[in-house]
């Protein structure tokens, strides 16, 4: 079973603190600055699981779009959103997608890595 976290976070201190939060869980974690280097990693590795998403990013599109882009293209990866600003309602995410308002408990973000991989 594969245990890749790809991470997409603009946000230097954030984007280091949640790969750690995913290492010390015990994936192997996958970073991403934005939307476009994200969908790059999915086109050349078949190994990703989880998307960990922010919101709020500069680029093409916002995580919130990444994440329904994501879910279109490839629907067996679960989606985690992150925002420190947007008001995100259910209706905005993609089927199955889990949202987490910023600052996010640790626990909270590697338990649900878990409890989404245990699925599979």
């Amino acid at each position: 079973m594969s245990r890749v976290v790809l991470v997409v976070e603009d946000e230097p201190l954030i984007r280091l603190s949640a790969l750690a939060i995913v290492e010390e869980a015990g994936y192997e974690a996958v970073e991403a600055r934005n939307a476009d280097e994200a969908i790059t990693i999915l086109e050349r590795r078949a190994d990703v699981r989880v998307v960990f998403t922010d919101v709020d990013m500069p680029g093409t599109m916002d995580g919130l779009r990444l994440a329904k882009y994501i879910r279109d293209r490839w629907p067996p990866i679960f989606l985690i959103v992150a925002s420190g600003k947007a008001i995100v309602r259910e209706g905005d995410l993609p089927l199955g997608a889990l949202f987490f308002s910023k600052p996010y408990q640790e626990h909270a973000i590697a338990d649900s890595i878990r409890s989404l991989l245990a699925q599979t």
